[in-house]
């Protein structure tokens, strides 16, 4: 009888140390070359191609288009903190003129962004009507995870720049948005293009009741966790001792209970935030839980980038040059120009406004609603569409990633608040 060794390279190990090495050399070598916050996220991506490339051992990292389901899983938990940090952060919501360019930025850029890469899909690309709408669904919204760097800063800072705060709404709603046509995608592979089918139903169930369920139940929950929080019991209110531990279980249970409800949980969960922060606005709690979600965010941001560093090389194989083409147009011409051209008339000018339009940076939330997609329904556009979506966040990552800092230092000093 041949007794196993008591000591083995596990390759479960080996994976772990190749994560934990990727990840800090990604926060730790830009530091050579700037003093500024490390673009780590395309670095994350990159270093975790070559970590699981050159570790011999390290097992293989699922293939997300053959499961997609724990890369649905980490996303969506990963935006869900996200959201709700990034609504808790906002300071000063008392002008609706400030929200002018969000609203610019969701109305005009976004729709006009899924239109365009959808057509560019199907034309370019040759995909399905299906397949195309869900590109352009899928890499339409803002991320809320990776576009920390361009957003305002931890609640009770204050100095909010108009860029900023545009930046930050933006990422917070454009999200939930999106789901309408990620659904439209779906919609179409199932039943064709027979609109008359279905139509009314979309526009009334994915339309108009998700998003109005995910706002309202976002705002009686953030409400209700205020109370929770700040008012009762009286004398005695858990915001005085508690860790951010039970926001996150009120954050989670507002999302499940939206989800139930056939709402947008994605929609919920940045509402709450913001409801959450009206309740005891000056309130020091809030910057704890600010830095406990940011540091939850950023570990679980960290992995997932990794991960798909450790799958992309697989995923590359289905870029072709049409869909590598489209993945430039969208990152270096399209998202700047919709951006541009949707806040014409608005407050920012000159370089303010190209700064909004250009740093609308794609990540983890498009690898959700792609994984999200995947489990659904098969598409036949599966392998480019994967292809296509790691290329073009790997594009954003590096660009966006490595120039925030330079871009957000020269904003003008004007329209603060």
């Amino acid at each position: 009888m041949n007794a196993e060794p008591f000591f083995s390279f596990s390759g479960y190990h080996l994976a772990l140390a190749a994560v934990g090495g990727a990840i800090i050399l990604s926060y730790w070598l830009p530091r050579w070359v700037s003093r500024r916050e490390p673009a780590a996220s395309g670095l994350l991506i990159l270093l975790g191609m070559l970590a699981f490339a050159v570790v011999p051992g390290v097992p293989d990292v699922p293939d997300p288009r053959i499961i997609p389901y724990p890369w649905e899983i980490l996303a969506e938990i990963t935006v869900i903190i996200a959201l709700f940090g990034t609504g808790l952060r906002i300071d000063n919501l008392s002008s609706f003129t400030r929200w002018k360019p969000t609203i610019r930025l969701l109305a005009i850029a976004m729709p006009l962004t899924i239109l365009s890469v959808a057509a560019m899909g199907h034309v370019i690309a040759g995909m399905t009507v299906a397949g195309a709408i869900l590109l352009g669904a899928v890499l339409a919204p803002t991320d809320p995870v990776l576009a920390g760097d361009v957003q305002v800063g931890p609640p009770l800072e204050g100095g909010e720049h108009t860029v900023r705060f545009a930046l930050t709404t933006e990422a917070a709603l454009n999200d939930g948005l999106a789901f309408p046509f990620v659904y439209l995608g779906l919609t179409v592979a199932a039943q064709g293009l027979a609109v008359g089918n279905w139509g009314l139903s979309w526009l009334a169930q994915d339309g108009f009741w998700r998003i109005t369920a995910g706002a309202a139940i976002g705002a009686a929950g953030g409400w209700a966790l205020g109370q929770v929080l700040f008012v009762l019991p009286r004398g005695a209110t858990l915001a005085d001792t508690a860790s951010g531990v039970v926001a996150l279980a009120g954050v989670l249970l507002c999302y499940g209970t939206t989800e139930l409800a056939e709402g947008y949980g994605f929609i919920a969960v940045a509402v709450m935030g913001l409801v959450l922060r009206r309740v005891e606005p000056r309130h020091t709690f809030h910057r704890r839980l600010h830095d406990f979600t940011l540091a939850l965010e950023h570990s679980l941001t960290a992995v997932l980038l990794v991960a798909l560093g450790a799958v992309l090389p697989t995923l590359l194989t289905g870029l072709t040059l049409a869909g590598a083409a489209i993945a430039v147009a969208l990152i270096f011409v399209l998202r700047p120009a919709v951006g541009w051209l949707s806040l014409a008339g608005s407050q920012l000018r000159g370089r303010d406004r190209w700064v909004v339009a250009i740093y609308g940076v794609r990540g983890v939330g498009s690898i959700y609603y792609l994984a999200y997609a995947s489990g659904k329904i098969e598409f036949w556009d599966e392998e480019p569409l994967w292809a296509l979506v790691s290329f073009a966040i790997l594009l954003s990552t590096l660009l966006h990633g490595f120039t925030a800092g330079i871009a957000m230092e020269g904003l003008s000093r004007e329209p603060r608040s």
